[in-house]
């Protein structure tokens, strides 16, 4: 009975409507525009909220959560405005105010904020009267929605609506200041007006506030006295998972403000909650190769007659969405809560990675690193649909772990990511390890060589159709920034597109200069390539140079080279039969891996924070190591795919800290030292002598390695 001014009537939703209706220009959107002083419902709403936020608590004893110490934890955070409410608290606590926020968010976010700032008043009155003072603008930011939808679904009926959606950010814009109040001052008489909300656009008064100037024109803004906040626009794309057959993927624009810019980047996953809003096209009216022209409308017709800056045209609309919280996509169901999110870096460490997981998750983690040959139990959790590779899948493992990033005193940075390149016969599971990885890491990007450019695999500058100005596109590299690019059919691309990637694959970063911009961006990202033999199948007799169409600088920058054969034996081809037909059979139990994906994805999240040291035993291992692979070099009794060189040392130092990492070491031991060097000297500097069956030391017979791996599903 009391809320029954909250049923979303006719009324107001056509208020609503009128206030979404009613706006122009750009997307530089306050949700602050729609106060209504006069609405019962919203004070309604407010005073709920307010109660809500005094009397919520989970019940959990001791570790209950309450939002007063969240907002203790909010005057602690530099410039914290936010406070983050978790939607099924709301729900729980208060069924029907739940419902009508959900119904009609735009219309009661005033309300909102107006109960935040009271709340801080009552619990952080010191905080409350700094805040005032700097203009700083509270907000109430929801999470935690029952329901995430698809780009593709949103549509006019849930213009207004709080909702969450999920999307790949694929363009994000410069941090600017919005204008959400304004107070400006009469150029006539002098008199200052009352704070006004900013419509959607840059709104002045219509009239003086003096009832004695009639001034309606020469207002000057005042920015002293008016409120601003940050402001970002992003570029959301909807999931490649989500796209239907034959269809274009549809993308949307994204404003988030306050502290949620730069809260997510270009390649990053996200869900977003906030409201959709429709605003006019301006940019979509001006017909193509006409610019927009200011004339008066001819006919005197009681319809749409257009907006007054372009003439009689049809009006089109847009819709942008207005993000409150920006949550990455993998966490947002996790314990984390937001506002701890905005206090954990970008280099997330160990104990910020266990914050994040479950303590169901926090014990698998302890108890798979308590195993007993957990490399080899790893090792057979990687790809379990593919049949043997077993070396590639150590490969493959060792990629996803990487080693530790280091910084010289000169400021020089040192490659930490590993990069593998697999060669070899058709169908022998190849590409399969790339989808793999590409569904295993949520930064992870795939693409195929003889489809993708220079511009597409590192970075192009284009123009923004809004602005004018000329904005950077993220390419491939970029998007897999602290993630692993996929490139498939490596060898089919043309030479010089392959030289756009050389400093992207050891130095990390994209330099681009062109149409008036100098950057340099970064590509900290590993490379998973795939390439196929000049002649189809792989030849045995020739070096590895003479069987791959890539030059030597690229070569050199890979850390592992394996070949894959495909030869013929009775017993391994019926193994690898079985297999394939108990795949297609969906027979688990013939496919059962030690770990579940989901515990090896937990354990690599958590190794990859690792930082181990290496010992003095293992550098002197590591020099003993790199002048066997220099004297097998200079003595020429192995035909080398190209020469050993340092990048090969170097690649020892990341296989062993990945080792390290792979055991949750601290330490970097001769024993993982060794396993590099084994799995170097296995995948380059065997690689054309796996036939030879003796050396020059006396006849001492060097064993075939085993192709139980030259074939899989």
């Amino acid at each position: 009975e009391v809320l029954a001014p909250l049923q979303p009537g006719a009324e107001d939703m056509q208020q609503v409507r009128d206030d979404t209706v009613d706006i122009s220009g750009d997307a530089n959107v306050n949700n602050n525009n729609n106060a209504d002083i006069n609405d019962p419902a919203s004070k309604i709403v407010g005073d709920r909220f307010l109660e809500f936020l005094n009397s919520f608590d989970d019940g959990l004893g001791p570790d209950s959560y309450s939002y007063i110490n969240q907002i203790a934890a909010m005057t602690l955070r530099p410039g914290g405005s936010t406070l983050f409410v978790d939607y099924s608290h709301l729900s729980s606590y208060d069924y029907e105010l739940s419902e009508a926020l959900s119904l009609e968010y735009y219309r009661f976010s005033h309300s909102l904020t107006k109960a935040l700032s009271t709340f801080i008043k009552t619990h952080a009155p010191d905080y409350h009267s700094q805040a005032v003072k700097d203009r700083m603008y509270f907000a109430v930011s929801l999470y935690n929605l029952p329901e995430v939808l698809a780009v593709r679904a949103l549509r006019t009926e849930r213009v207004g609506h709080v909702v969450s959606v999920v999307g790949t950010v694929t363009r994000s814009s410069d941090v600017r200041p919005e204008l959400l109040t304004a107070c400006f001052l009469c150029g006539s008489c002098g008199s200052p007006t009352p704070p006004i909300p900013q419509q959607f656009q840059y709104t002045p008064p219509t009239l003086c506030a003096n009832p004695r100037c009639q001034n309606r024109k020469d207002f000057q803004l005042l920015p002293a006295e008016s409120t601003f906040t940050d402001w970002q626009r992003l570029r959301v794309q909807e999931n490649a998972g989500e796209v239907p057959p034959g269809s274009m993927p549809r993308s949307i624009d994204v404003i988030v403000r306050g502290e949620g810019v730069e809260g997510a980047k270009a390649g990053d996953k996200c869900v977003f909650t906030g409201f959709l809003a429709v605003v006019p096209d301006g940019g979509g009216l001006a017909r193509a190769g006409e610019a927009a022209t200011s004339s008066r409308p001819t006919h005197t017709g009681h319809g749409v007659s257009g907006l007054k800056s372009l003439g009689v045209r049809e009006l089109t609309y847009k819709t942008v969405f207005i993000a409150s919280s920006v949550l990455p996509h993998t966490t947002h169901r996790t314990t984390l809560r937001p506002e701890e999110l905005l206090a954990s870096s970008e280099n997330a460490t160990a104990q910020s990675v266990a914050l994040e997981l479950t303590p169901e998750e926090r014990e698998d983690i302890r108890r798979m690193k308590s195993t007993s040959d957990l490399y080899t139990k790893l090792v057979a959790s990687v790809a379990p649909g593919v049949f043997g590779h077993q070396e590639v899948k150590r490969g493959v493992l060792l990629m996803l772990l990487g080693g530790v990033h280091k910084t010289t005193p000169e400021g020089i940075k040192l490659r930490g990511d590993v990069n593998v390149c697999i060669v070899g016969d058709p169908s022998t599971a190849k590409s399969q390890f790339l989808k793999y990885v590409h569904s295993f890491l949520p930064r992870a990007v795939y693409t195929s060589g003889k489809a993708s450019s220079a511009a597409g695999l590192t970075a192009s500058v284009m123009r923004d159709n809004e602005t004018g100005e000329y904005v950077i596109e993220a390419g491939a590299l970029m998007l897999a920034d602290n993630g692993i690019c996929c490139i498939d059919e490596f060898d089919k691309m043309d030479p010089s597109d392959q030289v756009a990637i050389h400093e992207a694959m050891e130095q990390q970063t994209i330099s681009i200069t062109k149409a008036g911009i100098q950057a340099t961006l970064n590509a900290r990202a590993s490379i998973l390539a795939a390439a196929n033999p000049v002649f189809g199948r792989y030849d045995r007799g020739k070096t590895l140079k003479a069987n791959v169409a890539l030059s030597a600088p690229i070569l050199s920058r890979f850390d592992l080279f394996f070949v894959v054969l495909d030869e013929m034996d009775d017993l391994n081809d019926f193994r690898v039969a079985q297999h394939i037909i108990n795949v297609h059979c969906k027979r688990e139990t013939q496919t059962t891996a030690p770990f579940t994906t989901a515990q090896l994805r937990n354990y690599v999240r958590f190794a990859r924070t690792l930082n181990p040291r290496i010992t003095p035993d293992a550098q002197r291992r590591l020099v003993e190591c790199y002048r066997m692979l220099r004297q097998g070099d200079t003595l020429g009794r192995n035909r080398t795919a190209y020469r050993i060189t340092v990048r090969q040392l170097e690649s020892m130092v990341r296989l062993s800290e990945a080792l390290a990492r792979l055991h949750c070491d601290d330490e970097v031991k001769p024993a993982y030292v060794d396993e590099a060097f084994r799995l170097l000297k296995k995948s380059i500097i065997h690689v054309d002598t796996e036939d030879v069956t003796f050396d020059d030391d006396g006849g001492e017979e060097v064993r075939m390695p085993e192709h139980e791996d030259a074939a899989g599903a």
